[in-house]
């Protein structure tokens, strides 16, 4: 059995690369999440052999079979991280090892073969090395990179797979919300909720993204951008929003998040936010915060911000609030100076700007 260490990665370069001046043009405005490199990895996993056959190669389709696990068990996590051009050339990644330790503690959440860490962040360089040329220059674009494992024995049968393939995407990106979305307008979801305890709130898995869903349907069916789920027990608590953490700026400075108690994803923007909000000086507290709450505060202003964060939107204001009982706007309804800060904060250090005081960027080249 091959340990993470003595992994060699075969590589094979795609034959029908797109024409430079294809990818140009394609890079110039990617949106986000529809242009893809030219490669990708991928890495399989059985009981016998543990982890093998690391490659990189062309991009392309899965060969899967009608009884696959994942297409009805589903058995899937991801991750979603970037990879940054910096001034004068080459490009780093963005604590990665803080992925590969949330996607080795999601796998075991869902009874998943563990990718050895190292691994993980072996063939995330691995990638960008080999599609740096996909990396965009644009102010706030980046190289979006989707590593992801799913189960692939062919069985019918509710059990952890015997086999894994694991793979890494990259897609070049710009602006998550179309026009950079100053402030987005939210909906309090109160027919459903995201997670509850004892469940998959806090692994990084498609079933959850899939039961927000509705919920962003209705959202968006009511004029709103983003969806805001409260607590499965109480329904009184904010969570997170469909995709996002949360935070809460008050008058007096300080700024509010909710706790990690297993119902929510431990974002790495969100962690990465509290330790530079500290660094300023600010107050941070990981405490409950009730919706009834937030509306009063918004209303007499002691609240004077609220934003959301993660790795795809950075962090996005929150302007206006609805639901069926709820209906408040917060501050002035746009972006604020706090999340302004942070933002800028966040981001002079992923793109090379700032110093890295927390040795949080990975170099490449």
């Amino acid at each position: 059995m091959t340990g993470a260490g003595e992994q060699t990665f075969l590589f094979e370069q795609n034959a029908n690369p797109l024409a430079t001046s294809e990818r140009e043009a394609l890079l110039a405005n990617p949106g986000f999440g529809r242009v893809f490199t030219d490669h990708m990895v991928t890495i399989r996993y059985c009981e016998s052999r543990g982890w093998h056959d690391a490659k990189v190669g062309p991009r392309k389709a899965f060969d899967l079979d009608p009884s696959t696990l994942v297409l009805h068990y589903a058995q899937e996590i991801f991750e979603g991280m970037k990879a940054y051009g910096l001034p004068g050339g080459g490009a780093t990644l963005f604590r990665p090892d803080a992925n590969a330790r949330r996607f080795r503690n999601s796998a075991l959440r869902l009874a998943m073969a563990p990718l050895p860490e190292e691994l993980f962040i072996r063939s995330v360089r691995e990638l960008v090395r080999v599609d740096r040329d996909w990396i965009p220059a644009a102010e706030g674009a980046a190289l979006y990179l989707r590593p992801f494992m799913i189960a692939t024995e062919v069985l019918l049968g509710v059990k952890p797979s015997a086999e894994y393939l694991y793979c890494v995407i990259a897609s070049s990106v710009g602006s998550y919300f179309k026009g950079g979305a100053p402030a987005v307008t939210i909906w309090v979801s109160e027919n459903f909720t995201r997670a509850a305890p004892g469940g998959t709130g806090e692994a990084k898995c498609g079933g959850n993204y899939a039961a927000s869903l509705a919920a962003q349907a209705e959202a968006m069916q009511e004029g709103c951008e983003q969806v805001v789920f409260l607590d499965a027990v109480e329904r009184r608590f904010v969570e997170e929003l469909g995709g996002m953490n949360v935070f809460f700026v008050f008058r007096d400075g300080s700024l509010q998040t909710p706790p990690l108690t297993g119902t929510i994803l431990p974002g790495i923007t969100r962690d990465s936010l509290i330790t530079l909000a500290r660094d300023m000086g600010m107050t941070v507290r990981e405490e409950p915060y009730a919706i009834d709450q937030w509306q009063a505060d918004a209303e007499s202003g002691r609240l004077t911000e609220a934003f959301a964060c993660g790795t795809a939107a950075v962090v996005t204001p929150i302007g206006k609030v609805k639901g069926r009982e709820h209906s408040f706007t917060i501050g002035d309804g746009g972006a604020g100076p706090v999340a302004n800060r942070l933002k800028a904060a966040l981001l002079d250090i992923q793109n090379g700007r700032a110093p890295d005081r927390h040795g949080w960027l990975d170099r490449l080249f």
